[in-house]
């Protein structure tokens, strides 16, 4: 079989070129990923995963309020789940509510959670650390 460019009745005169004529994209992923499983989430709020997805993005990009309360929702969900509680805990933190990041801290303990290591560098808690309950916290793990 000969090459489309070699037949002499193909219409085309000029090689497709190598680049889009598309707009650059105009939205980030993040901003996509917000969108979309915003809307996912309005059909259905229970939808476990896709809550969890979002919660992370929505604290990336900022929103720590929207992500709180996709987290709370998580924790209702899964109250079993470590990183649930372990993800509010870090959205309180955020938000200033040191009191009630620690008391989903510990719930996160009690249902599991062990990364010490990411418990000491992880920088949303970074407002609990000088509190002693963080020291006696670290300890225990």
């Amino acid at each position: 079989m000969s090459a489309a460019y070699d037949r002499p009745d193909d219409s085309f005169e000029a090689p497709i070129p190598e680049t889009s004529k598309r707009r650059p994209r105009e939205q980030s992923q993040l901003e996509f990923e917000l969108d979309f499983l915003g809307r996912v989430l309005e059909r259905d709020p229970l939808y476990g995963d896709a809550l969890k997805v979002h919660a992370n993005n929505l604290a990336a990009k900022g929103y720590y309020n929207r992500a709180l309360q996709a987290d709370l929702q998580i924790v209702r969900l899964r109250p079993d789940r470590p990183i649930g509680w372990y993800n509010l805990a870090c959205s309180y933190a955020l938000l200033g509510m040191v009191d009630r990041a620690f008391e989903a801290l510990e719930r996160s303990i009690r249902v599991g959670y062990h990364d010490f290591h990411h418990l000491r560098r992880d920088r949303d808690l970074k407002s609990l650390r000088r509190d002693p309950r963080f020291a006696r916290l670290l300890r225990r793990l």
